[in-house]
C-alpha cells in the first residue's frame, strides 16, 4: 500500500510533444531542396480569394472545347449499298433492302446504315469566355491549392508535416536530372503521389489507344519555377509531373478536369512573381 501510494504522490512525466506552430492564414513554410523547414514566407494575396467552382470549370471546358479539331462523318458513308424500295401496299415496311434479300440497309435504322444527324465539320466546337472571367478562374484555382483539405480530395498524397503550397527555395531551379527529382520528392514527403501516378497509368479504353493516346496517365505534382526549359527534363521523365512558368499558368493546369486544388510545388522566385497578381 505504501508503494502505491508513493507512485501516486510522484510528479509526472511531462510529455515530449512539441507545441503546434501559428502560422497566418496566408503563411506557408518555405523549404530547401534536402526537404527541411528553413522559415515562412506570406503567399500573395491570390491565394486568398474565393475557390469559384464554377468559373473554374467554365474555363477549363473553354480550353478543351477550343482544342478540338473538327470532323466530319465520310462522303457516302453507309450508304454504299444496291438497295431498292418494294413500294407501297406490299405488306412490308419501307426500309430500303438489299437488292435480292430482305436484309435492310441504308437507312438509319438499319445495321452499317447511315447515321442520322452525323458531325459535320462545320459544327463549331470553340467557347468564348471573357479575360476577366479567365482571369478570376485562375486565380480562385491558386486560392484552392492553398487548402490542404482539397488537395487531399482531390486524391494527392503528401506528409501532413507540409503546408500547401509547397515553396522552395531557389535551389529548385538547379535540379537537371531524374535522379535528383525523385530523391527531392522523397525528401519533401511527396514519393507516395509519384507512385499514385505511376501504379495509376494504365492503356485507354475505346478507339483513342489508336490515335496516338493510348495510354491515360493521373495527374501529379505541379511544379512552377521561373526557368522551365532547365528543369523541365528531370521532372518530365515522372509521370503525371508537370513544369510551368508563373506566365504559363490557367485553371486548366492548376486545376485539371476542373476539380481544384492540384498538389503544387513553387520556387521562391516563381512565387514572388505572383505578387501583382
Amino acid at each position: 500500500m505504501a508503494k502505491k501510494a508513493a507512485k501516486k504522490d510522484a510528479p509526472k512525466k511531462a510529455r515530449t510533444r512539441a507545441p503546434p506552430e501559428d502560422l497566418a492564414p496566408l503563411q506557408v513554410h518555405i523549404y530547401d531542396t534536402s526537404g527541411t523547414s528553413v522559415g515562412t514566407v506570406d503567399l500573395p494575396r491570390v491565394f486568398g480569394g474565393d475557390v469559384r467552382l464554377d468559373l473554374i470549370r467554365r474555363a477549363v471546358v473553354a480550353f478543351q472545347a477550343n482544342r478540338r479539331q473538327p470532323y466530319g462523318a465520310k462522303f457516302r458513308a453507309g450508304m454504299r449499298h444496291s438497295v431498292r424500295w418494294p413500294g407501297k401496299g406490299k405488306g412490308a415496311a419501307r426500309t430500303p433492302r438489299i437488292r435480292g434479300t430482305m436484309i435492310g440497309a441504308q437507312a438509319p435504322n438499319t445495321v452499317g446504315g447511315r447515321q442520322a444527324f452525323p458531325p459535320t465539320t462545320q459544327r463549331i466546337w470553340a467557347k468564348k469566355v471573357n479575360e476577366k472571367e479567365r482571369r478570376l478562374a485562375r486565380n480562385a484555382a491558386l486560392a484552392a491549392i492553398h487548402d490542404g483539405h482539397l488537395v487531399s480530395a482531390r486524391g494527392h498524397r503528401f506528409s501532413g508535416k507540409v503546408t500547401v503550397p509547397i515553396v522552395v527555395q531557389d535551389t529548385l531551379e538547379e535540379i537537371e536530372s531524374t535522379s535528383e527529382a525523385v530523391e527531392f520528392f522523397e525528401a519533401l514527403g511527396v514519393q507516395e503521389d509519384l507512385r499514385r501516378a505511376k501504379d495509376g497509368t494504365h492503356i485507354r479504353a475505346g478507339r483513342g489507344k489508336m490515335r496516338g493516346r493510348r495510354y491515360r496517365v493521373p495527374k501529379g505534382p505541379l511544379v512552377v519555377v521561373r526557368n522551365a526549359a532547365q528543369v523541365r527534363q528531370g521532372f518530365g521523365n515522372l509521370p503525371g509531373v508537370d513544369v510551368a512558368t508563373p506566365s504559363g499558368l490557367n485553371a486548366e493546369i492548376l486545376a485539371p478536369g476542373g476539380n481544384p486544388g492540384r498538389l503544387t510545388i513553387f520556387s521562391a522566385s516563381a512565387l514572388e512573381a505572383l505578387r501583382g497578381w
